[in-house]
């Protein structure tokens, strides 16, 4: 466990494993493919696996992020402890229920990509740890109340697209949900009565 801790302490401070501008289309090329040097060296397990918490995929052509947990297992010593992807400048329609599995998500950039739909966002809701967001250069940022939507779905939010999130931001928020979603109705049967 001590070990454990020392690694997951270092790898806070470590650099990211950045793949970015590589011309990734498929999970599985990051396994051939060198990441891109940067002024400090990722340091390595004894198993030879990256001691980091954060992974830059940017500017490459991802339209889906198929084997991505297995990918991230293969490279990383820890990779439960990723706290910051960085996905933007893909081809991703969708945001990937895989993304929820990364209990510690801190940060993830999905700015300038596809994604079509406002409410997929409410798969981040399960993320206890999302702290910062992005996702302008969207399709959904032109979609009304797209500011308001997504600070009312992640509250714990301290900065989306680049800009922090003020006290104004939150009411906001609140008022914009409470007037445009509507609860769900719970039905119940009679015997319930």
């Amino acid at each position: 466990m001590c070990a454990q801790w020392h690694y997951s302490k270092a790898s806070l401070q470590a650099p990211p494993m950045d793949f970015s501008f590589r011309g990734i289309s498929f999970m599985q090329d990051l396994l051939t493919e060198e990441p891109r040097p940067g002024l400090k060296p990722i340091k390595l397990s004894q198993e030879g696996r990256l001691l980091t918490q954060a992974v830059w995929l940017n500017n490459n052509t991802l339209s889906d992020l198929t084997d991505f947990t297995a990918t991230m297992g293969k490279l990383l010593e820890y990779p439960e402890d990723i706290s910051w992807i960085d996905l933007s400048f893909n081809d991703l329609s969708t945001i990937d229920p895989v993304l929820t599995t990364y209990y510690n998500l801190r940060n993830l950039n999905l700015h300038g990509n596809s994604i079509q739909q406002l409410s997929e966002v409410d798969k981040l809701a399960v993320l206890p740890h999302l702290r910062s967001l992005t996702l302008h250069g969207n399709p959904i940022e032109e979609e009304k109340g797209y500011r308001s939507y997504v600070l009312s779905t992640l509250p714990h939010l301290k900065s989306f697209d680049f800009s922090g999130v003020t006290k104004l931001d939150r009411s906001t928020a609140n008022v914009w949900r409470r007037m445009n979603i509507k609860p769900k109705v719970v039905r119940r049967r009679l015997n319930d009565y």
